[in-house]
């Protein structure tokens, strides 16, 4: 294998699952501890060895991130932790369930919303303006480490994660909010001195 590893990871279920989370910072789930370690299985039985590692300033990625550590056995590596990682701020959205968003906004509204690159909720972001906060960060902290040689893990959120995974993978901003991101599972992507993806593969032995 030729070039680093990059390895993104959406944090386990939170015990606001069902719920628009955004920025508010609930904690994993027993089944969401339960994907993390099933994810760091993963990684461990392949082997992969970490120089650093990413997170967000919400405490259900950093208790994905402190599980899959452990579990591999690389806990003394540098741990980074930003907001600029955050999940989607959902603005008014926050709190509510689907049903009650719909309620009170219209569903066809409220579908546009979750599903549009472009449209933000009331007070919120869209996936676009998500974009805008993650990505700078990626490319002055985090590419240059994977550019030079490094290989690194990164435990964030379905949103901010899909910033990355759109320029990895140069995807449209239709083809993006479509690509489901499933809890706990390691995506590993290979990525050569230029910064370009030459590899992808999603670690999920249920799916194989």
């Amino acid at each position: 294998m030729t070039g680093s590893v990059l390895v993104l990871v959406r944090h386990g279920e939170s015990e606001w699952n069902k719920l628009f989370t955004g920025w508010k910072d609930p904690g994993l789930t027993e089944l969401g501890r339960q994907e993390a370690h099933k994810g760091a299985k993963e990684l461990k039985n392949r082997g992969y060895k970490f120089d650093v590692a990413f997170t967000s300033a919400l405490s259900r990625a950093q208790t994905t991130l402190d599980i899959i550590l452990k579990e591999i056995g690389q806990e003394d590596i540098p741990i980074f932790k930003d907001q600029a990682l955050n999940e989607r701020d959902y603005g008014d959205l926050t709190g509510l369930n689907k049903d009650d968003a719909r309620k009170k906004w219209g569903e066809e509204q409220v579908h546009i919303w979750r599903r549009s690159y472009d449209v933000p909720p009331p007070g919120g972001e869209s996936l676009e303006l998500t974009g805008k906060r993650v990505m700078p960060y990626y490319e002055k902290e985090i590419l240059p480490r994977v550019k030079k040689g490094e290989n690194v893990l990164i435990a964030a959120h379905g949103n901010s994660l899909r910033s990355m995974i759109k320029e990895l993978e140069g995807l449209s901003g239709e083809a993006i909010v479509k690509k489901e991101l499933a809890t706990g599972v390691p995506i590993v992507y290979t990525v050569d001195a230029e910064g370009n993806m030459t590899g992808v593969e999603i670690l999920d032995s249920t799916t194989a």
